[in-house]
C-alpha cells in the first residue's frame, strides 16, 4: 500500500511518538496500534523462541525482505526467567540504508487505506514539546553515592579478589527523576536520537534508549554482534579527550574485560554457526558521553538458520551486563546490587515472521511512567578496580539519558554530576 506523504515523514520522531520503534543496523522500524501480542516464554530457551516464532507467521506466506510483513517489537526484562511480551503493531512502516520505503498492515479484516492515513496523521502531528517554565523537577540516587561506592562496589571486588574463580561483576545503580508534569516521552527519544545518531534507538510503550551495544542481529544467514566492554570518559579538550581514548585502547584491565565477553560470544555463537570470528583487535567506539571497547563478531548460520529469538536466548545476559562465569556473577548481583533491574540491560528490538531482527542490549535506556522516570548506570566490578572510578563511570553513562530528560533546565549537568 502507499500513502500520499509518506515518503517525506521522519519515521524516527514518528516511531517515538507511536509508541514502538526500532532505528539501528541501517533500518528503521516505527509501528502504530496493537494487532495482538505474544507472551515470549524465555526459560524454555529456544523450543520458546521457537513456538514464539511460529505464532507470528501464522497463516502468511514468509517475507523477502527483512523487516516487512508482522514485525513484533519487545523490549524483556534483564532476568531470563521473567517472560517477555512481542507486540505486533496494526501499521508498521519502514525504511532500509538505501532509502526504500514499506507499509505493512496487520489486521483481521481488509486494510482501510483512509483510516490507517488518518490514524499515521493524528499521530505525527502530536507536538514534541518541552516542559513550561514553571515546571519544577527533582533528581536523586536511589542508593546514597557513597553507600554504593563503599558498601556495595567494595565488597563484591573484594569477594572476586578472594574468590580466585569469580573474573567480573557488574553492579548497576539507579537514579530517579521526577518532574511536576507529564514525561513528554516522545521529545525524550528524539533529544537522544540527535545525540547519538549511531545509537541503537528504541522505545517499545514507556521504555526507551539509546544504547550503543548490538546484542545480536540475524539476517537471513548472516549473525552479528557488537559487544562493549570497558570505558573511559569523554573531555572537551581535544588532546585531553585523545588521551583517554589512548589509555582505554591499551589498559589491561579494560582489555581484559573486553575479552571475557569477546570468548563469550564465539563461544555461546558457535553451535549454531558454520563460521563465526571476531576481528583480531577492539577498536574504540567513542559516542556523545563515553569511550567504550568494542569488537564486531559476526558469522555464518547453519542450515536451518535459528531465528533472532533463539541467538537471544543463548546470548543474554552477555558478561558485558551480567558477570563470568555467569551462574555465580548473576547470583552476586541478586544478593548486593540492592535494585530491581527491570527491563535495563535486558534484549530490545524486533523480530520478523522469517526469524530476522536485531535487539540492542538495554543500557543508556529510561523506563517512563507519566512524570518519572528510572535510569540505570552500570559498571564492571574485577578484581583490580577503583570503587570510586566505578563511581564516577556511571555518572559519565548516566548523562546518555538523563542528559535529554532534564535539557530544558540550566543547571542539569550539574545535578548528574552530584550523583
Amino acid at each position: 500500500m502507499t500513502l500520499p506523504g509518506f515518503g517525506g515523514m521522519d519515521l524516527v520522531q514518528f516511531g517515538a511518538r507511536s509508541g514502538l520503534l526500532w532505528r539501528g543496523q541501517g533500518r528503521v522500524l516505527a509501528g502504530l496500534g496493537v494487532a495482538r501480542t505474544i507472551t515470549i516464554h524465555r526459560p524454555h530457551g529456544a523450543l520458546a523462541a521457537q513456538a514464539t516464532l511460529a505464532e507470528l507467521q501464522g497463516p502468511n506466506a514468509l517475507p523477502e525482505v527483512a523487516g516487512t510483513g508482522p514485525v513484533g517489537f519487545a523490549a524483556m526484562a534483564f532476568d531470563p526467567k521473567t517472560p517477555g511480551t512481542l507486540i505486533i503493531p496494526e501499521i508498521l512502516l519502514g525504511e532500509d540504508e538505501q532509502g526504500q520505503r514499506w507499509l505493512s498492515i496487520t489486521s483481521d479484516g481488509p486494510p482501510n487505506p483512509e483510516a490507517v492515513l488518518a490514524n499515521i496523521m493524528t499521530v505525527d502531528r502530536r507536538p514534541l514539546t518541552a516542559p513550561g517554565p514553571h515546571a519544577t523537577w527533582k533528581l536523586s540516587s536511589v542508593l546514597a553515592p557513597d553507600q554504593w561506592r563503599d558498601q556495595i562496589v567494595a565488597t563484591v571486588r573484594d569477594s572476586i579478589r578472594a574468590d580466585g574463580q569469580l573474573n567480573k561483576v557488574v553492579l548497576a545503580r539507579e537514579a530517579a527523576f521526577e518532574q511536576s508534569v507529564p514525561i513528554n516521552v516522545a521529545r525524550v527519544l528524539t533529544t537522544a536520537a540527535d545525540r547519538f545518531p549511531s545509537a541503537n534507538l528504541f522505545r517499545v510503550n514507556g521504555f526507551i534508549g539509546a544504547s550503543p551495544e548490538l546484542l545480536v542481529s540475524r539476517n537471513a544467514t548472516v549473525v552479528q554482534a557488537h559487544p562493549l566492554a570497558g570505558t573511559a570518559p569523554r573531555y572537551s579538550d581535544p588532546a585531553q579527550d585523545a588521551a583517554s581514548a589512548d589509555r582505554l585502547q591499551h589498559s589491561l584491565k579494560d582489555r581484559g574485560e573486553h575479552q571475557i565477553t569477546i570468548d563469550w560470544f564465539l563461544r555461546e555463537l558457535l553451535p549454531f554457526c558454520s563460521y563465526v570470528d571476531a576481528e583480531p583487535e577492539p577498536s574504540v567506539v567513542t559516542i556523545a558521553n563515553v569511550h567504550h571497547l568494542g569488537t564486531l563478531v559476526e558469522g555464518v548460520l547453519s542450515s536451518p538458520p535459528a531465528s533472532v529469538l533463539e541467538l537471544v536466548a543463548a546470548t543474554h545476559p552477555t558478561p558485558a551486563v551480567g558477570g563470568d562465569p555467569q551462574d555465580v556473577a548473576l547470583q552476586m548481583i541478586a544478593t548486593h546490587e540492592r535494585a530491581e533491574r527491570g527491563r535495563y540491560a535486558g534484549p530490545t528490538g524486533w523480530v520478523d515472521a522469517a526469524g530476522n531482527g536485531a535487539f540492542a542490549v538495554s543500557v543508556r535506556s529510561a523506563e517512563i511512567t507519566d512524570n518519572r522516570a528510572s535510569v540505570f548506570a552500570g559498571v564492571g566490578v574485577v578484581a583490580d578496580s577503583d570503587p570510586q572510578a566505578e563511581l564516577d563511570e556511571t555518572r559519565s553513562k548516566f548523562q546518555a539519558m538523563l542528559g535529554p530528560l532534564l535539557s530544558p533546565w540550566p543547571d542539569a549537568e550539574q545535578a548528574i554530576a552530584d550523583l
